[in-house]
């Protein structure tokens, strides 16, 4: 399910504030050196850096 239009362009990395980019479902971020990957669960993107993820 795609996130509201807009919503991306105001949302950042909470660990490294780089924007973030929409992919299956979840929010990657674009910061080289971060990378974390943040869930989207029922529509609403879940940004906590507990919850994220390091893709491999």
């Amino acid at each position: 399910m795609p996130l509201e239009t807009g919503l991306l362009e105001i949302l950042a990395c909470p660990a490294c504030h780089s924007s973030l980019k929409e992919q299956d479902n979840e929010l990657i971020c674009t910061g080289q050196e971060c990378g974390l990957a943040y869930p989207v669960r029922d529509g609403i993107p879940v940004l906590l850096v507990d919850e994220a993820r390091r893709p491999a």
